[in-house]
């Protein structure tokens, strides 16, 4: 394909995600198969799985079937600069913002008593257990949310960047590379869409949004239509792509902290997948719109 901003190698990309989505279906089907709950063990040892293949793809087609290096092209890079903290912080400033966007919902309502959450569980939990998480809650020196901010930062910056990089290696190091010819705009355009419509084998078994599985997959799609332009940003302006994954990792860290907080609504409303997030992430791209003139200071290398 050609564009009157270079030429893309529509072959390259095509075996990419053929190969890609083939992995999705067969190993996102395995609960199914095996009729296994989505959840606990399961969701996390499929999860972790199924994250790893956009990068081994990558790097199949780029270094096996075309023979051309993968480190510095896909922008694997380890020089730290303020990028880095910004997709580090970002993460938790969008779940945060989210909170007061919730609240704008009929039937949802602020709790820094963490009431709502609690809630949640009363019908997968004994009255006992209930009982136990609030003492747990009460007992804590200092409030839940805090915590919840700590460990996901912490495990954004190790286990969940090293899960997060199997995937980001694929759309932001080796998509992103792929479509630079079509600007930043419809790069991210298509770069969301192919991302979001990769999670549908899991979103229908239940991830994200176990009340509305199917509506779910639709949910998902726009969810990554609006936080791509970020991660390509954030990648584009660190020239890496390790700063996507520790982005990425953070975000899957401290996306409860969006729920911890309020009472009522869905899986579809609340959190940062839900409608409140997507109209948090909607204002982040006005601000990154503005801010780059249009997008028009973005390019894809800093040469």
């Amino acid at each position: 394909m050609n564009t009157n901003q270079g030429t893309i190698n529509s072959r390259k990309i095509a075996i990419f995600l053929i190969i890609t989505f083939i992995l999705a279906i067969v190993v996102g089907s395995i609960p199914a198969l095996l009729k296994l709950e989505w959840q606990g063990s399961t969701a996390a040892v499929i999860g972790v799985i199924y994250m790893l293949f956009p990068a081994l793809t990558a790097i199949f087609v780029q270094k096996v079937l075309y023979h051309e290096p993968v480190i510095e092209p896909l922008k694997v890079s380890f020089k730290l600069d303020k990028w880095f903290a910004l997709a580090w912080i970002l993460p938790v400033l969008l779940a945060l913002a989210a909170i007061p966007v919730e609240t704008l919902f009929p039937g949802v309502s602020y709790s820094p008593d963490m009431a709502g959450m609690v809630e949640r569980y009363r019908d997968t939990l004994t009255a006992e257990q209930l009982a136990e998480i609030e003492r747990s809650i009460q007992q804590m020196p200092v409030h839940p949310v805090l915590l919840a901010i700590v460990s996901g930062m912490i495990a954004g910056i190790t286990v969940n960047a090293l899960a997060a990089f199997g995937e980001e290696l694929g759309w932001r190091g080796f998509l992103l590379r792929e479509f630079k010819a079509l600007g930043f705009a419809r790069a991210s355009l298509f770069i969301g869409i192919i991302w979001g419509l990769w999670h549908a084998p899991l979103i229908l078994q239940g991830h994200n949004y176990p009340q509305h599985p199917v509506a779910g997959v639709f949910m998902m799609i726009l969810f990554c239509l609006l936080l791509t332009p970020l991660l390509n940003y954030v990648t584009l302006k660190a020239q890496s792509v390790i700063a996507a994954a520790i982005m990425h990792g953070t975000l899957n860290g401290t996306v409860g902290i969006a729920i911890m907080m309020v009472k009522g609504g869905s899986d579809l409303t609340i959190g940062l997948t839900g409608a409140a997030g997507l109209i948090t992430l909607l204002i982040a791209n006005v601000v990154l719109y503005i801010a780059t003139g249009g997008y028009r200071s973005i390019k894809y290398s800093e040469d």
